[in-house]
């Protein structure tokens, strides 16, 4: 995702790869795709904080694009926590295991990485978004 916003820094995946199954595999929040993105649109609309104007205008945009991609999120696929998403609970011995054996990452997962990606992308084009600092 941070290659949609230009941010080619392999920190960033790393920075958000506890998202995977939520948070650390605990499926009781945000699908990680979303979690992702909103890390992306704060790094892609960052700014001096000092700039208390620009800051605030920033904030308010990154609020507004991360509201706009959770609603989306929910009415294309019916909701946005990740048990609910895939149906497998991880918190079981095999939950896991049969989550990756299932194939529901291809099936599942990926489409909401590409779905999160895509709005990433369209935010872009919208020609809404601020410039780098």
């Amino acid at each position: 995702m941070w290659e949609a916003y230009g941010l080619e820094n392999e920190d960033i995946l790393w920075s958000c790869i506890a998202f995977i199954g939520g948070i650390g595999g605990q499926q009781m929040t945000p699908c990680g795709a979303l979690s992702a993105a909103a890390v992306c649109l704060g790094l892609r609309h960052r700014c001096p904080i000092k700039d208390k104007p620009k800051a605030k205008q920033a904030r308010v945009l990154i609020r507004q694009y991360s509201s706009d991609l959770v609603q989306s999120f929910a009415k294309e696929f019916g909701a946005i926590n990740c048990l609910d998403l895939i149906g497998i609970d991880f918190s079981t011995p095999d939950g896991y295991q049969k989550f990756l054996s299932s194939g529901i990452w291809e099936q599942k997962c990926n489409k909401h990485i590409e779905f999160v990606i895509s709005k990433l992308y369209d935010f872009e084009e919208d020609n809404r978004i601020l410039p780098l600092a």
